[in-house]
Formats: C-alpha cells, structure tokens, sequence
C-alpha cells in the first residue's frame, strides 16, 4: 500500500488526506497544534456556552463545493443551515443592500436599471454553476471542461471590480458587490479584482451563505471522522520543524504557506522553486473582534437585523479607498468591517438572550495598532445603541492570527496576496501549481488555486495531482526526493 504523510490538519490538508485516503493510500496528518481545523475552528469565547467561530465562518463555496458535496459528510453531524437574509450591506441614509439568495428576490429589492443588471450579470451564471464549480475551483491555466460557460462567467470576472460597479446606477446595488468584492483583500480598481466578488455572490445565489450548525469547526472534525473511517490517522501537537524527521512515505503533502514549506525542505527544493515560495507576498491583515451582545445588534436598517453576514463599508467609493489605504500600508479612520451574525440561522450558539458577534477589520499586513475602537465606531454608526449592548469581547490582533496558526503570515488570513499572478497561478510560474519540483511533495494550501475558503479544493486538487505522480513514477520503491526518515 502507498503512504502519504499530510503536513497541517486545515481544511485543505484534512481533503487531501480524505481523498488519498480514498484512493487507498495509508495517510497520517501531522497538525502542530492541539487541535485540528486551521482556520475552521470554534470555541467557547467572553461568555460561557457562546460560540464563536475563530476564522472562517460563513460558508458560501463550502457547500457547492465539487470536492466535499460527494463527501455524504452529513453522516457524521455535518448540517449547514442558512439565515432568512443573506447578507445586507447598510448605508449611512438608512437604507441597506441586501442580498438573498434569490437572485429574483435580490433584484426586485435593488429595483429598475440596477435590478435588470443584477438579473443579466448572476442569472446565467447562478443556473450553470455546479456544471461551472468544476472549472473555477481547480487551476486556471487548463482546459475547461465547459469553455462557453466559463468565458460567459470570466469576461466580467477579469474587470477591476470598480468597472462592474459602475454599470450600476444606485449605490446600494454598488456597494453590495463591493463589499463581496473587497473579500480578496485586493484594491477594487486592480484587473481581476471583481473575480472573487463573483465567485461568492454565484455561489450564494446558488447555495446560500450557509453556516455550519455548531460552528466551522463542524466541518474539519466531519473530515477527521470521515478520514478516520478510511483508515487514515490524525496526529495534533506534532510539529514537523525538519524534513528529516518526516515518516518515510511515498507522498508528502504541505498545507503551510509556501516560506513556510521553503524554510522546511531547504536546499531539497529546486532552486527556481525555492525562491518563489521565499518571495511569495502576503496581503493585509485582519484585526478581529468578538462581541458578547445583549439582545442583539440595534442595526437601523431592519435588513441586517435578519443577515447572516453585515459588510460595513458605506459607499463603494468609500469602500474602494479603505482597501485602497490597507494595501498601500496604512491604516483607515473607517476600515472595511466584516460582521457576522451566525446565530441568526443557528441560535445555539448563543447563551439566552446574550449573543456571539462575529466581526473583523482589514488592517495593513502585520499592523501592531488597536483597532478595537475603530469596529465598535464602524458597527455603532450604523447601529446607535450598539456600545450599551456590549457585555464584553475579545480580541485577535495580526499577531495573534499568525502566533495561531503559521499559515496567516502578518494577519493574512487568505495565505497570500491574491493579484494577478498568485490569484491565477499560485505561488510560481507553472502549469502545474501544486508540485513543488521535488518528486513526491506537493503543495495543498490556500496558497494555491483556486484560493481561500472552506471548500477543500486546493488539498482536493493537490491531492489528484500527487496520485497522478504516484501512478506514473517508476515501479518499485519511493520517488526521488521522497521523504525520508
């Protein structure tokens, strides 16, 4: 039997081993920490029996994804529940853009021009999308398997996001896809930048910006579960600080960011490789807050009191400046917010009438400042009264994501800067994004395509391209370059 050993137990690293696993491969995950999950974990938080999500935790590419639908991970407690509204994006006048699943139901809000606009731009996209998911979750750089489909798609997706919204006329349609938009913690007038706005908004209309019941955390022990049953092992508190104190195995597979898998293997890397993964770029940072609120958020727009998720970035041109500001290294007086009212759809996470709040700021890569009172500022202009809600919080700083997990280098919770060239190849020139050059290690991290989220496509990908290695390697013992004990 062949041997993989899986090096990070994220959500991508667990997918791998799963679909290794899978194809028969023994496989052991190695997690440093003491628990699994990456990104996609959940915990108590400020309150006792008040869940708070630690990272990820709204889900719109994780329950379409091609990867993880086949998966039947529902047997193992896996339930994903959606709020009444998706997601409002409240502007300072009172009124909201808001988004349902619907794309009717969205478009009859916006009204008019910017209705019939939202219609033309998601409706094609929205009915095709499972066919779709298959080519905008893998590599970019191949031949699709539904070419029409994916240039219908792609034609827009390739804009700055600021020339998709200007085929708006009102600000509220504006802003909402903006504010989906400014999730790739990109500047919004750079090409490719409307790409990941896209993405969700599709994928919401098609699925829904669901939760996982329980928390995210939900979701990696479901692929523990699964991977346990297929006879894989999961170790955590077992860091791997050396190549040379990898187990002997056929397959090594690295859900770290590529310095990280550069400063491991050292001088094992091909050189070309090695100094692509050394200069690969992180994005800005985010400075997370969460809240233990009494009764709830007093929003103003009645909207984002029935929103799984809230986007606080007034207009989109004030929106498009704070991005603007976090890349270029500074710090906003009104930061990009990010609010998530989980508990909306899965009210156990609350404790009574005292409920979690989910929020972080963009914030430059690796700031050092406080930007606790500029999110309670963000949220209370919005909703008067918020601070008098407040029963205490707690705090996650660029620092402490990356002291958390080594993946989010500089608070850079997406594992690097998603322009242009690492958007679309990964972390180096190849075709071949998940090969490392050295025979037998494969890079699986949200470093590679198709990118962050919660989807398990980038292990799920990294994972089919080891298995072609493995079939097509000589017969007889470990590729070269294997790991060695």
């Amino acid at each position: 039997m062949s041997t993989a050993v899986v090096v990070g137990g994220g959500p991508n690293g667990l997918a791998a081993a799963v679909r290794l696993a899978r194809a028969g491969v023994r496989v052991t995950v190695l997690e440093a920490a003491g628990e699994i999950g990456g990104g996609a974990r959940s915990g108590e938080a400020i309150v006792p029996g008040l869940l708070h999500d630690h990272c990820s935790a709204i889900h719109p590419m994780t329950i379409g994804s091609p990867f993880l639908r086949g998966l039947g991970l529902e047997r193992f407690g896996l339930e994903f529940r959606l709020p009444e509204i998706d997601c409002a994006h409240p502007l300072a006048d009172g009124t909201a853009g808001v988004l349902h699943r619907s794309v009717a139901a969205t478009a009859d809000g916006l009204g008019g021009a910017d209705g019939r606009r939202w219609r033309q731009l998601f409706e094609g996209p929205v009915a095709g999308y499972d066919r779709l998911a298959d080519d905008l979750m893998g590599p970019l750089l191949r031949l699709p398997r539904h070419p029409l489909r994916l240039a219908r798609f792609g034609a827009p997706a390739l804009l700055p996001a600021t020339a998709v919204a200007r085929a708006f006329s009102g600000e509220r349609a504006r802003a909402l896809f903006g504010g989906a938009a400014a999730h790739a913690f990109r500047p919004l007038d750079r090409p490719l930048s409307a790409a990941v706005g896209l993405g969700l908004l599709t994928a919401g209309h098609r699925h829904g910006w669901a939760v996982a019941v329980g928390g995210s955390g939900a979701i990696t022990r479901a692929l523990a579960a699964l991977l346990t049953e297929l006879g894989g092992v999961v170790e955590t508190g077992a860091p791997v600080r050396s190549a040379d104190r990898l187990p002997p195995a056929d397959l090594v597979l690295y859900d770290l960011a590529p310095g990280a898998v550069a400063a491991l293997l050292g001088d094992r890397l091909p050189p070309r490789t090695a100094r692509a993964y050394r200069r690969f770029r992180h994005g800005p940072g985010a400075f997370k807050v969460d809240f233990a609120v009494a009764g709830g958020v007093p929003w103003t727009a009645g909207p984002a009191r029935r929103a799984g998720t809230v986007h606080l970035g007034g207009s989109f041109a004030e929106l498009a400046a704070a991005e603007r500001a976090v890349t270029a290294g500074r710090m906003p007086e009104r930061p990009f917010v990010l609010v998530g009212q989980q508990y909306l759809a899965d009210p156990g996470r609350s404790a009574g009438d005292v409920h979690p709040l989910w929020t972080y700021a963009h914030v430059p890569h690796g700031w050092t400042g406080d930007a606790t009172e500029a999110v309670i500022a963000r949220i209370e202009s919005f909703a008067p009264g918020f601070r008098e809600r407040v029963l205490g919080l707690a705090v996650r700083r660029p620092a402490d994501f990356a002291a958390d997990n080594p993946n989010f280098v500089g608070g850079d919770i997406m594992t690097g800067a998603k322009d242009v060239r690492q958007l679309v190849l990964g972390p180096r020139a190849t075709l071949h994004p998940y090969a490392t050059g050295l025979p037998g290690h494969f890079l699986c991290s949200a470093a590679t395509p198709p990118g962050p989220g919660v989807h398990g496509m980038c292990g799920a990908n990294a994972a089919e391209a080891a298995l072609r290695w493995l079939r097509g390697r000589p017969a007889g013992g470990r590729g070269r370059g294997a790991a060695r004990g």
